[in-house]
C-alpha cells in the first residue's frame, strides 16, 4: 500500500497500489475483448481472442468487495450513516456513468439512429433511452427504448449491466451484508459458491458460457446477481481474513496469470457438464480469490512500477465506462465494410484501442476528478471527510 489513487476522497485510506494496477489490467483486457467481439458480432461467428474477457466483470467484483469492505467495514462504528455511505458510493461511481451515457447517444445519433438490424428509432425513443441509463432504470428486450434491438439492459452503453449489480452489492453491502459476522459471511460466500459453480457448470443460462447478466431475458438477472454476490462477498471475507505474504515480482506474476486466464480458448463440451462452465468456476472460485491475495500481499519497489500502478488504477474505471459506445461505431463499420478479421483491420483497432486510453484519462482528468471534488465538497459534511 502507498499513495492515494485518484479515485479516492481525501479522507481515504491508502489503496493497494498492485491492486488498483491489476483492476487496470483487467479493464486493457476487456478492451481486447470487445473489440475481438466485434469481429464475432460482424461475422456472425465466435470471439477468438481473449475468449474468457468477460471474467473481468467477475474480477472486479471480487476487487469491489474487498476494497468496500477495507474501506468501510470499520467507519461504521465510527461516523459513517447510511446515507454518507450512499452518498460517498453515488460521487464516486455515477459522474462516470452519466459521460458513458451521453456518449452512448451520441455515437447512437452518429451512426445514423438505426437498430442493427436498420430500423429507424425517434429521437424521442433515444432520449428516453439516455434518461434510462442516467437513473439507471434497465430496459426489457423489445420496449421501444431498448434502441439498439439486441435486448441489452442499458443499450446506449452495454457495460452498464455490471455497474447495475455494482450498485446493487453497495446496498445489500450496507443493509445486510456487513452486519454479518465472520462466520455468517463465510456461509454467505459457500452458499453463493455452491450456486455459482452449478450455474457455469450445468450451464443453466444455455449459453455455453457465463456470460449473462448483460439483459433481462431469461435467467440472465439471477446469474447476474449470482456472478456479483459470490466474488463481491468473498472479496469482504479476504478483506477480514487477509494476513500479507512475502512474493517477489507479485505485480507481473499476477498480471501474466491474469492474462493467460482470459486468453484460453473455449473450452467445447455441454454434456454431461458444461466443460467451459468447470473452467468459469475455477477461475473465480479459486483463481481470482488467490490473485487478489497476492495482490494484496505485494508492493511496489520503485517510483516507475508505482506510477504505472497508479495510472492503470486512475482509468481503470472511466475506461470500462467509456469504451463500448466507440466499439458500437466500430462494430457498425466493421458490418458496414463486411470486415471479419483483426488482420483486415488491425491499424483501426489499434486506434479505437488508444483512443479509449487517451478518452478515458482526458475524461478521468477534465470531468471525473473536478466534478467529484465539488460534489465531495458540496454533498459530504466535514465529519465524513476526516
Amino acid at each position: 500500500m502507498s499513495s492515494i489513487s485518484s479515485s479516492a476522497f481525501t479522507d481515504t485510506k491508502p489503496h493497494y497500489d498492485l491492486l488498483d494496477g491489476l483492476r487496470g489490467v483487467a479493464a486493457l483486457m476487456v478492451i481486447w475483448y470487445h473489440i475481438f467481439e466485434g469481429y464475432a458480432f460482424a461475422g456472425g461467428g465466435a470471439i477468438e481472442t481473449f475468449n474468457h474477457g468477460y471474467l473481468a466483470v467477475d474480477f472486479f467484483f471480487i476487487l469491489s468487495g474487498f476494497v468496500i469492505a477495507y474501506a468501510y467495514d470499520d467507519r461504521w462504528r465510527k461516523n459513517l450513516t447510511m446515507k454518507d455511505f450512499f452518498k460517498r458510493r453515488l460521487i464516486r461511481l455515477h459522474p462516470m456513468v452519466v459521460m458513458g451515457a451521453v456518449l452512448g447517444a451520441i455515437t447512437f445519433y452518429i451512426q445514423g439512429c438505426v437498430q442493427w438490424d436498420g430500423t429507424h428509432i425517434g429521437i424521442s425513443m433515444i432520449m428516453l433511452s439516455l434518461l434510462c441509463t442516467i437513473f439507471f432504470i434497465p430496459a426489457m428486450p423489445g420496449v421501444g427504448y431498448e434502441v439498439r434491438g439486441n435486448g441489452e439492459m442499458f443499450p446506449l452503453n452495454g457495460p452498464c449491466w455490471s455497474l447495475f449489480f455494482e450498485y446493487i452489492g453497495n446496498i445489500l453491502y450496507a443493509l445486510f451484508i456487513r452486519r454479518l459476522s465472520n462466520k455468517g459471511l463465510t456461509v454467505l460466500v459457500i452458499l453463493t459458491g455452491i450456486a455459482l459453480a452449478l450455474f457455469a457448470i450445468l450451464d443453466v443460462s444455455g449459453y455455453g458460457n457465463i456470460g449473462v447478466g448483460w439483459t433481462l431475458d431469461g435467467v440472465n438477472f439471477a446469474g447476474g446477481l449470482l456472478r456479483m454476490l459470490f466474488p463481491f462477498s468473498m472479496g469482504m471475507l479476504l478483506s477480514r481474513k487477509f494476513k500479507p505474504i512475502k512474493v517477489k515480482g507479485t505485480f507481473w506474476i499476477c498480471t501474466i496469470i491474469l492474462i493467460l486466464l482470459f486468453a484460453v480458448p473455449y473450452l467445447e463440451g455441454t454434456e454431461p457438464i458444461c466443460t467451459n462452465g468447470v473452467y468459469e468456476a475455477f477461475c473465480i472460485i479459486i483463481a481470482f480469490p488467490i490473485l487478489l491475495w497476492l495482490g494484496a500481499s505485494g508492493t511496489t519497489t520503485d517510483k516507475n512500477s508505482t506510477k504505472i500502478c497508479k495510472f492503470l488504477g486512475d482509468i481503470s474505471y472511466p475506461i470500462y465506462v467509456i469504451h463500448y459506445p466507440f466499439m458500437y461505431l466500430f462494430y457498425a463499420w466493421l458490418i458496414k465494410n463486411q470486415l471479419f478479421t483483426f488482420e483486415q483491420t488491425w491499424q483501426v483497432a489499434l486506434c479505437v484501442y488508444a483512443w479509449n486510453i487517451l478518452f478515458a484519462y482526458l475524461c478521468l482528468k477534465l470531468y471525473d476528478e473536478p466534478v467529484r471534488k465539488y460534489l465531495a465538497k458540496r454533498f459530504l459534511n466535514k465529519k465524513t471527510r476526516n
